[in-house]
């Protein structure tokens, strides 16, 4: 069985494949424009929301001005075949709309090793915008895999500045800060991811949480920090550019939200 990013596209109720190639951001490079998603399984068939994932698609395409949206039955029906046809153990899957044609990308879902999420991670801040923060635009995709591939060394993610200094979010992630027992996040000016969506639910008991970004020359004050994606779920933020968050180890919050988010996610578990 192939390891590639497989593409497949749906086009008059019939499935076709399309391309492979090594990674999942060569695999899309080549679509067309459109609204995209990314999701991952769990227990082989499990995905999370994925009602969330199609609205967020229309939503997008809406913006773009595309015409048309997919239902979430198409999409559904789509990505169950899909992985009935890839057969990986674990599946990380990029859903694009571009109208008319649905396609879905699949490759081998790896978790990241433990390790990251006992010591944490660094990140740098980017002068890198989105041209509109509330659009899961595929054009972002080229964006942001030259800037990864421009992070230095040890730097795991770039997290985008808004030009009066706030921390929007990350290249491919949601960011969040813990600051004076508030758990803060930007809303306006960032993509509102699905999995953000369960933090904030998981976050509810714990600590209040203020819906705005913490500013660059804030961090001096932030006690912890975390990224939020379909693929990392939460990971600690232990530096943002020279500077250690907190003590710079991951926090009893961010543990404590690690715990009811996966506790959220085995409940919200639907079978394709």
């Amino acid at each position: 069985m192939s390891e590639a990013a497989i593409t497949f596209r749906a086009r008059d109720g019939r499935l076709e494949k399309i391309s492979e190639a090594s990674a999942m951001h060569e695999a899309t490079r080549g679509l067309p424009r459109g609204a995209y998603t990314t999701l991952r399984t769990h227990g082989g068939r499990g995905v999370v929301r994925l009602a969330q994932h199609v609205s967020r698609l229309n939503e997008t395409s809406a913006l773009l001005r595309s015409g048309g949206s997919v239902s979430e039955a198409t999409v559904r029906a789509v990505v169950r075949e899909v992985l009935t046809a890839t057969a990986h153990r674990e599946s990380r899957l990029r859903i694009t709309w571009a109208p008319p044609d649905l396609y879905v990308t699949v490759e081998r879902f790896e978790p990241l090793p433990d390790r990251l999420y006992e010591e944490g991670v660094r990140c740098v801040t980017l002068d890198v915008h989105r041209e509109n923060p509330h659009a899961k635009d595929t054009r972002f995709i080229v964006t942001a895999t030259a800037a990864y591939g421009a992070l230095p060394a040890g730097i795991h993610e770039g997290l985008l500045l808004g030009h009066d200094g706030a921390i929007l979010e990350g290249l491919s992630s949601n960011f969040f800060a813990v600051q004076a027992a508030i758990l803060r996040t930007e809303e306006e000016r960032a993509l509102l991811g699905v999995t953000r969506s369960l933090v904030l639910e998981a976050a509810a008991g714990v600590l209040p949480v203020e819906r705005r970004a913490v500013s660059q020359g804030d961090l001096g004050s932030v006690t912890e920090a975390f990224i939020t994606s379909v693929s990392r779920g939460i990971l600690p933020v232990v530096g943002i550019d020279a500077a250690a968050v907190g003590d710079g180890r991951p926090g009893p919050t961010t543990r404590e939200l690690r715990r009811r988010f996966a506790e959220l996610v085995a409940r919200e578990l639907e079978p394709l």
